[in-house]
């Protein structure tokens, strides 16, 4: 098999590139813009393999087609997008572009290769890897967790711009009969993901003894899912998925953003003691004492929750990680990473 991947350099992507390395013997092509939240830093065994092919381009590009046509994929995951909330709101244009646009070039071109490769077609597949943010907030919804039948309702600048992408790979797939599938993911976390994102913000924050900040009051309510069990879960839909089905990933795990933060915070605690960081020039008994309230976002969603229930039946697919086995493996990352840059120094 030879599988295609758009931003796999990201956060996402290059977690589920490994994956695929290690767990299968499939060739890889990965396509990367190399924005300022992905790296090119793949170990050398994965960079020297002939089942790796990279190239910088931007899935905007017409040169989209040629790739396609050499390489000849039996499989397309889609994973490359502008995918920070608040970026989206200060500035939207760069997630219309890349979400929106980017998307329906990729489809222009998939149309082109599989008119031209007739044989392909019936065993390939367009996965569109999206957000649980396309439905909006279950607090307006009144319903307490979101399945593959709930109706869209993005908030934010980004999770329209999803959504959009959505509705145009469904749309491909009944006009065109582009064979896809969209998967929606609840918020992934875990090492190397950048640091705009509020895990690794509350890590690195409390690691440098700086404040931890928390939007609002901070109840609102997301469901956590640790990155390899979402790159596993990937791995699932596009060996075993059914075209133009939709499959939703999560971990049943819901938790406040405020005792997100806490459960960091006494994770923290334990393995790194305060009286051990010596960035931590305050008199203070726990990391937790560093959070502080601070202006909510705009149009910001209370919860997301997902029922993952359609891929735990009819893929087999199931988390590995619980939330403090993930939390802490991610917490360690950190720490390590933290330790080498200050010897550096």
């Amino acid at each position: 098999m030879k599988i295609l991947i758009t931003g796999g350099c990201g956060f996402i992507g290059s977690t589920l590139i490994e994956r695929i390395f290690y767990n299968t013997s499939y060739k890889i092509f990965n396509i990367d813009k190399l924005t300022y939240a992905s790296k090119n830093s793949f170990c050398k065994e994965i960079k020297a393999s002939n089942r790796y092919s990279f190239k910088k381009l931007d899935i905007c590009s017409p040169k989209i087609i040629n790739i396609l046509n050499e390489f000849k994929p039996n499989v397309l995951v889609h994973m490359a997008a502008e995918s920070h909330v608040d970026n989206s709101i200060n500035s939207p244009s760069a997630f219309i572009k890349t979400n929106i646009l980017g998307t329906y070039n990729l489809l222009v071109h998939t149309k082109k290769y599989l008119e031209n490769n007739n044989k392909i077609r019936n065993k390939f597949k367009f996965i569109n890897f999206s957000t649980d943010e396309v439905f909006g907030d279950l607090d307006d919804l009144k319903i307490k967790l979101f399945s593959e039948n709930t109706k869209y309702n993005p908030s934010s600048p980004y999770s329209a711009s999803k959504a959009s992408a959505d509705h145009l790979v469904k749309a491909w797939y009944r006009t065109y009969k582009v064979p896809s599938i969209i998967i929606n993911s609840s918020n992934n976390y875990g090492p190397r993901q950048h640091d705009e994102k509020l895990i690794p913000l509350a890590i690195k924050n409390a690691l440098h003894g700086k404040k931890i900040p928390i939007y609002g009051n901070g109840k609102q309510k997301r469901d956590w899912l640790f990155v390899n069990d979402c790159a596993d879960a990937i791995i699932k839909v596009f060996e075993k998925g059914i075209i133009d089905q939709s499959y939703n990933i999560g971990a049943r795990t819901v938790f406040k953003n405020i005792d997100l933060i806490r459960k960091i915070c006494q994770i923290l605690d334990k393995v790194y003691p305060i009286k051990l960081n010596g960035k931590i020039k305050n008199k203070i008994n726990s990391y937790f004492d560093l959070t502080y309230f601070v202006k909510d976002r705009p149009g910001h969603d209370k919860c997301y929750a997902i029922n993952p229930r359609k891929i735990e039946c009819d893929l087999k697919w199931k988390p590995k990680y619980s939330i403090n086995d993930g939390l802490k493996e991610t917490v360690l990352w950190y720490i390590d990473n933290h330790k080498k840059m200050n010897a550096n120094d």
